[in-house]
């Protein structure tokens, strides 16, 4: 009976798994703050995206660990850079069984750690920003991607991806874009997870955790500009802006259930303070109930086996 009225739905198909792959990794390196997680070599990445895909998550998002970093990101752009790579070799193996994503942003490959290119200040610079995004999106997609993530929230990057992505023959790839990032506390493990540079923090161009209606601002003007999808990042602190979200929104609604959250309870289900897989649930179907249609989370593919 409870089955029969239940309101919110949580299906494999719902779920999005965020994966990390590693430069000259010949094995799978676990990532210290989140268990069962780990950036993956290029032959772990194809067994482990093609076992997720078996159970039936509907998209895998991925993210690079370059060995090189510099100023301006370059192994974002190259082709034989370690996200691209991983895109053909991912793209090769499962063709269209899956949404094959990828995170087109430049922390991951910069010195300074940061989601854009920097000004003789040291500051961010938006439109210089831009233009690398612009190339990061077009190699990307040759590369095999079908949607891009560009969760820079620099300013007009989802219309500036959107042309260079049409005028070099790319219509058909999606944009997810991140249109309401905040600069939150939660990030913490992911910035092992990819190795990060970052020295400071990204409040300058990242929201402020107080503000809603900056969130709803910033979804207002990347629908404008051609978002196909629109994200909440991170989900548990920020439910109350993906419902809202999901009321504006003509497009669909993701949300990101990002490393802090991921990380807290896995800490705390090992020290036996809750049981791990109804939390885990019901942290999912939380996000579902805020109005998330997709969930990107580390969960994704052993949930999905949990669910029928």
């Amino acid at each position: 009976m409870r089955r029969l009225v239940s309101e919110t739905t949580l299906r494999p198909r719902q779920l999005i798994l965020p994966m990390f792959v590693a430069e000259g990794a010949d094995s799978p390196r676990p990532i210290s703050s989140m268990p069962g997680v780990v950036q993956h070599s290029r032959d772990s990445l194809r067994k482990a995206a093609v076992e997720a895909v078996r159970a039936g998550v509907g998209g895998l998002m991925l993210f690079g660990v370059p060995k090189v970093h510099d100023a301006v990101g370059s192994g974002a752009t190259d082709e034989n850079g370690v996200l691209n790579v991983a895109l053909r070799d991912l793209r090769a193996e499962l063709g269209d069984d899956t949404v094959l994503m990828a995170d087109t942003c430049l922390d991951e490959f910069t010195d300074h750690g940061h989601c854009g290119v920097l000004d003789e200040a040291g500051a961010v610079d938006n439109d210089a920003t831009l233009e690398r995004y612009a190339e990061m999106a077009i190699a990307q997609a040759k590369a095999g991607a079908h949607v891009l993530g560009p969760s820079g929230m620099m300013d007009g990057q989802v219309g500036v991806i959107r042309r260079a992505l049409d005028d070099a023959g790319y219509a058909d790839t999606g944009i997810l874009a991140y249109s309401a990032k905040y600069a939150s506390a939660f990030y913490g493990p992911f910035r092992e997870a990819v190795d990060s540079q970052l020295k400071g923090d990204r409040k300058t161009y990242q929201q402020d955790p107080g503000n809603a209606r900056e969130a709803l601002r910033e979804i207002e003007l990347d629908l404008a500009e051609g978002a196909d999808a629109i994200m909440v990042k991170p989900a548990l602190s920020y439910l109350d802006v993906i419902k809202a979200a999901a009321e504006l929104s003509p497009v669909p609604v993701a949300a990101y259930n990002i490393s802090g959250e991921y990380s807290m309870i896995e800490a705390a289900a090992a020290n036996g303070w809750l049981d791990r897989r109804r939390t885990i649930l019901e942290v999912l179907t939380s996000i579902r109930r805020a109005g998330a249609d997709m969930v990107l989370t580390y969960w994704a593919a052993e949930a999905a086996t949990w669910l029928d």
